[in-house]
């Protein structure tokens, strides 16, 4: 673990308890993307239109990375971007389920067209409360993040399973962007249908670069209407075989955001997801713990069984305030202070922290 801290410069100085806003920038990848624009600046066009193999190889990694055919991984620039080309094609007739205070990149483009919307709040008994939902109001979309936002509540992948094991036709559609990254995850093997990410958080990619994976079956769902001659896999040639990806990547890609995406899935697989899980895992329960003593949760995320490495503490300005003070990078969302955790931050960070409220 000490070697792999010493790639992120600003854990010497600080403790970063903020990849939920943004994850880190690292030494390697400094490298790779400093080689990358050496060769743009030597080489210029031929440089980049060598790209093309770069994202076709892009997806491949995708695709291994999470259990997904290449031919279904669609790199957008963001998740936002590619959700509203989705969701333009997507019949309006569809009735959908979202959940209150979810990410407004994932409700808003439903909102702002029309469907007929259902709403949750968030609460201990999530998973129950979605089933009787749909059981009941003839939801045919589910939209919804695997973690949320604001608290770090996880939705149980293990009962979206079963859901769309019992409801063949609801169509599940999933923000992983505060989960991607933070453990080992089957896109095949899941309940899910379509799962984007913007890559800049748990992915460490940097900005600029975001996955969509989309099920086989669930295309003929959507009617895409999004096109354009620059994502690398379209030719006037085969416009009348446009594929279904081919809509969701309408524009240039960019070869150095993509290749960073690329580079940092290698890296990640190379420290493996099991020990990222099991150091996310850790981090999270002594976390929990410590911060529920301070009486600093929501009940709902102490009585949930398993939780993610996000964290909002009830707690005001002052704070906030000694937390900077003590070079804690955080930020304030919500009625309170988030906190969160990535492998790359240890159990005695946490304990600093708590030294910090106890004073």
């Amino acid at each position: 673990m000490e070697q792999i801290r010493k790639q992120f410069p600003i854990l010497n100085h600080s403790i970063y308890a903020n990849t939920a806003a943004s994850g880190l920038l690292y030494d390697d990848l400094l490298e790779w993307r400093q080689g990358h624009d050496l060769d743009y600046l030597i080489g210029g066009s031929e440089m980049k239109q060598n790209s093309n193999r770069m994202h076709s190889e892009t997806r491949r990694v995708v695709g291994e990375f999470f259990n997904c055919n290449p031919e279904n991984v669609a790199l957008v620039p963001n998740f936002t971007i590619g959700l509203n080309f989705l969701v333009e094609g997507l019949d309006k007739k569809e009735k959908v389920l979202l959940i209150e205070g979810d990410y407004p990149s994932l409700n808003w483009p439903f909102e702002s067209r029309g469907f007929a919307i259902e709403y949750l709040a968030v609460s201990e008994n999530l998973e129950e409360c979605i089933y009787d939902a749909i059981k009941t109001n003839g939801i045919t979309v589910l939209a919804l993040s695997v973690v949320q936002w604001l608290n770090g509540i996880m939705v149980d992948l293990t009962f979206l399973k079963k859901l769309k094991t019992q409801f063949k036709d609801l169509l599940i559609i999933s923000d992983g962007t505060q989960f991607l990254g933070t453990r080992s995850f089957n896109f095949l093997e899941s309940g899910i249908d379509i799962i984007g990410a913007s890559a800049y958080k748990w992915l460490l990619s940097g900005y600029g670069n975001g996955l969509l994976l989309i099920k086989e079956e669930v295309k003929e769902r959507f009617k895409l209407v999004a096109k354009g001659f620059g994502s690398g896999r379209n030719s006037l040639e085969n416009n009348h075989k446009r594929t279904f990806c081919k809509h969701l990547e309408p524009g240039h890609l960019d070869s150095l955001s993509f290749g960073s995406l690329q580079f940092s899935l290698e890296f990640l697989s190379k420290i493996g997801l099991k020990k990222i899980a099991e150091q996310n895992n850790k981090l999270s329960d002594k976390a929990r713990n410590e911060f529920n003593e301070f009486g600093l949760l929501d009940d709902i995320v102490v009585k949930r069984n398993t939780h993610s490495t996000i964290f909002n503490m009830k707690a005001n300005q002052r704070v906030f305030n000694k937390l900077l003070e003590h070079n804690v990078v955080c930020v304030q969302r919500g009625d309170g202070i988030r906190i969160s955790f990535h492998f790359y931050n240890t159990l005695d960070e946490v304990d600093e922290i708590v030294k910090i409220l106890k004073s």
